[in-house]
């Protein structure tokens, strides 16, 4: 099963190892040295032109980790990812 992220960008929901609420991590040094290092690495993939509210780390087929911006909310994808069905919206 698939889940969609915003825009067009689908990812498989296997791939999804964690969700987080933006502004409520990015509080964090931790957390915002690490989305910064993955954006200069070039793993930070934009789901839309809105704002973010999440973000999602997923793994790619070589088992590298890529950082996904969703402008959806964490409790919006989490409904998504639990109900088993493709939504988009």
């Amino acid at each position: 099963m698939y889940l969609h992220l915003g825009a067009s960008v689908i990812i498989h929901r296997d791939d999804v190892l964690a969700i987080f609420d933006l502004d409520n991590t990015t509080s964090s040094a931790i957390t915002r040295d690490f989305l910064s290092r993955a954006e200069k690495e070039g793993r930070v993939v934009s789901a839309g032109d809105d704002l973010p509210k999440s973000f999602l780390l997923c793994r790619d087929r070589q088992g590298d980790v890529t950082v996904y911006l969703s402008q959806l909310a964490t409790a919006t994808l989490l409904k998504r990812l639990e109900s088993d069905r493709f939504e988009l919206a």
